[in-house]
């Protein structure tokens, strides 16, 4: 059922992935639920499954869909930080990895611990100065991007960064899971590589956890594949059925959350318990930053009765977190920083409990 010709967005993100539409043919790809495929007469072949932790058919569906989204070809991982060290696995030993000196925790601590195993050297960066980002390129293999970045929502200029990358001799990787492949596509700015985390809003209701990465460069894609297999870091079947059903529906959640998103952001500009707002101008990330510091912005997380005090984000529940309650959050991320995950629902709804938590007094 994958379009013959050129469709928008909106429409690819129902039809890719699905079975060819033969009559008697099931609309979806079922789970595929095994570890063993029979081997077929004289020895492998190419087209044929053969062990259960190298391929699946339901994680093909996935794939093809998101590749399809992307512009490229697409591997699924069982989560977002095992699609992370795949990509930061293409460095080589000793190697230098560029990346943002505010970005996604989990990815800062990932290198961090390699740098300090004496895997890699890593050079932090304010990704939204390109200047700073090309000064810190020489001898670089790896420049990894956040665009917007976690949870600053800096914006990135990706042709000027990947150019620079380019003068420098080295891979470029973007996390695009807060833009999603509907609002930014990396590959068509000269990106190697994109990384997602699927458990976000491609799958977009908080009931798996998946990772993945997009390629066209097809020997990048042949040693992420062999990373993915010799280290395990394969997905469920049914967890890769569950993003794919959540996927059908991207379209639909990306444009009522970035609206939502959108006017939140305008009511709160001027508010007087925010001190102030960052939001790039598209997406369903806010962060703002609480007037009365961080015990405020705690009080504020812990007083909503709709919003969902939680760490993840990009469901369709609105979510919010202070996010230096974590112990290896950035520095340059102000104590008083809350961001919100805007979800789906009634935007008056979410405006009333959010003003009515921002003015919660203080427990004597």
């Amino acid at each position: 059922m994958n379009p013959t010709e050129p469709v928008a967005p909106a429409t690819l993100v129902v039809a890719a992935g699905r079975p060819p539409a033969d009559p008697g043919q099931g609309l979806n790809v079922p789970v595929t639920l095994t570890s063993t495929f029979v081997a077929p007469p004289g020895g492998s072949s190419p087209d044929l499954p053969v062990y259960g932790r190298w391929t699946n058919p339901t994680w093909e569906a996935f794939e093809e869909a998101l590749g399809a989204l992307e512009g490229g070809r697409a591997l699924l991982y069982g989560s977002g930080m095992a699609a992370v060290a795949a990509t930061v696995g293409l460095v080589p030993e000793g190697g230098v990895v560029v990346l943002p000196d505010c970005a996604y925790n989990g990815t800062l601590s990932l290198v961090a611990a390699l740098a300090d195993a004496g895997r890699l050297v890593a050079r932090r960066v304010d990704v939204a100065d390109p200047a700073a980002v090309a000064a810190a390129l020489p001898g670089a293999h790896l420049l990894w991007i956040e665009t917007p970045t976690n949870p600053l929502l800096q914006v990135a200029d990706l042709p000027a960064l990947v150019a620079a990358a380019r003068a420098a001799g080295a891979l470029v990787a973007a996390d695009n899971t807060f833009a999603t492949p509907l609002l930014q596509r990396p590959l068509e700015d000269g990106v190697d590589v994109v990384v997602h985390s699927v458990t976000k809003y491609l799958a977009g209701h908080s009931d798996v956890v998946l990772g993945a990465v997009v390629s066209r460069d097809e020997a990048l894609l042949a040693r992420l594949h062999t990373y993915r297999t010799l280290h395990g870091a394969i997905p469920g079947p049914m967890e890769a059925f569950l993003a794919l059903r959540g996927l059908r529906t991207l379209h639909l959640r990306v444009e009522r959350s970035g609206a939502n998103a959108a006017e939140l952001a305008r009511r709160l500009d001027g508010h007087p318990g925010v001190e102030r707002v960052r939001y790039p101008g598209f997406g369903s990330i806010v962060s703002i930053e609480v007037a009365g510091g961080a015990e405020a912005a705690e009080r504020l997380a812990c007083s909503t009765r709709l919003w969902v005090h939680a760490t993840s984000l990009g469901g369709v529940e609105s979510s919010l977190e202070r996010r230096r309650r974590h112990a290896g959050e950035p520095a340059v991320v102000p104590e008083n920083l809350v961001r919100l995950s805007v979800g789906v629902e009634d935007v008056e709804d979410l405006w009333r409990d959010l003003t009515r938590a921002l003015a919660t007094p203080p427990q004597p």
